[in-house]
């Protein structure tokens, strides 16, 4: 390029200035591309947990509670979640003898799942079995319940202990899907105690 402006008649030193002008930018040999900037990672939305309110409808002339009970999961988290919680950071408490009814909601877009109330021992099992109380169990118990599906179920919790409200498909449970229930003999009413929080879900 440079001597074509030279045939033109043009001076050595011009002729560089208009070449290097036509290729739109000067570069030093040593001068590096600038590093591409990434974005922040993105936030993980909160977990939105339902308040004990929205758990439990109490109907104290009756000795009947109510349970709204959903199951959920987040992208890339260790279990689903019932309620927002997993892992037992949640325990329903419920007096002796009170009769609980469930209405229970499989959120989760991808799996399936159910519940089952079962007697706490040493070891969570494996998957869902017998459960303590009459009738205290989805249907499909360890096939679990595809997502969107729902069940009711209602039972009495006659007799005082602890209890893990759990999911039965084979290691859901394990990986944390689960939650506590506590049939006890001081309670004067239903509640739900929330105890500390993992923050990794």
């Amino acid at each position: 390029m440079i001597q074509m402006l030279r045939s033109f008649g043009m001076p050595t030193t011009a002729a560089l200035a208009v070449a290097l002008a036509c290729t739109g930018r000067q570069q030093s040999p040593s001068a590096k591309p600038a590093p591409a900037s990434t974005p922040p990672p993105a936030a993980a939305a909160p977990v939105q947990r339902p308040s004990s309110l929205d758990w439990l409808a109490i109907d104290s002339a009756n000795k009947t509670v109510t349970l709204t009970l959903e199951t959920t999961a987040r992208p890339n988290a260790r279990s689903a979640l019932i309620n927002g919680y997993r892992n037992g950071e949640a325990r329903i408490v419920v007096p002796v003898g009170w009769t609980v009814k469930w209405s229970w909601h499989n959120a989760d877009t991808a799996s399936s799942h159910s519940l089952v109330v079962m007697v706490q021992r040493e070891k969570l099992p494996l998957e869902g079995g017998r459960p303590a109380f009459s009738n205290a169990v989805t249907r499909m118990v360890t096939e679990g319940l595809p997502p969107g599906q729902t069940d009711q179920s209602t039972f009495i919790a006659d007799e005082a202990g602890w209890y893990w409200l759990m999911c039965g498909v084979p290691g859901h449970a394990l990986a944390g899907e689960w939650i506590e229930l506590r049939v006890d003999p001081e309670a004067k009413a239903p509640s739900v105690k929330v105890k500390s929080v993992n923050s990794e879900q």
